[in-house]
């Protein structure tokens, strides 16, 4: 059986808004997310689109799918993908005219306190000065 590839879909939420809405600002949790769900089902995660507000056509979206590469999307909740694209129901209007899957996990969002947010602040706003995120 052929392994169904999986884009996972990320958004980019600035920085600034990690005290209000943490979850938007973690991309590594939502990725760890999407990999989880892909793994449940024996899929294979093929890529990663990390986006905020980009169009529902834009090139970059479809490159894998163009390329043979991803057969479905996937993001961590319908949150994820209303502020990664900027028409999700013109997404998924786009996804059902080439043919192409788009789920949400749905599981529940990670809770984030104190240190959490801290963590997630110290890996983004770090990446020059040698923090690798561990």
């Amino acid at each position: 059986m052929d392994d169904v590839r999986v884009a996972a879909i990320a958004s980019l939420t600035p920085l600034e808004e990690l005290d209000s809405d943490p979850f938007l600002v973690d991309t590594r949790s939502q990725h760890a997310m999407c990999a989880r769900w892909a793994d449940d089902r024996g899929y294979v995660l093929a890529s990663q689109v990390l986006c905020y507000g980009i169009r529902p056509d834009h090139a970059e979206l479809w490159s894998d799918v163009e390329s043979g590469a991803v057969d479905l999307f996937v993001a961590a909740s319908e949150r994820v993908l209303a502020r990664a694209l900027t028409s999700v129901a013109g997404f998924r209007a786009e996804c059902a005219r080439r043919g192409v899957r788009v789920e949400t996990v749905g599981l529940d969002e990670p809770v984030y306190d104190a240190a959490a947010k801290a963590g997630v602040h110290r890996r983004l706003s770090m990446p020059t000065a040698g923090y690798d995120g561990c």
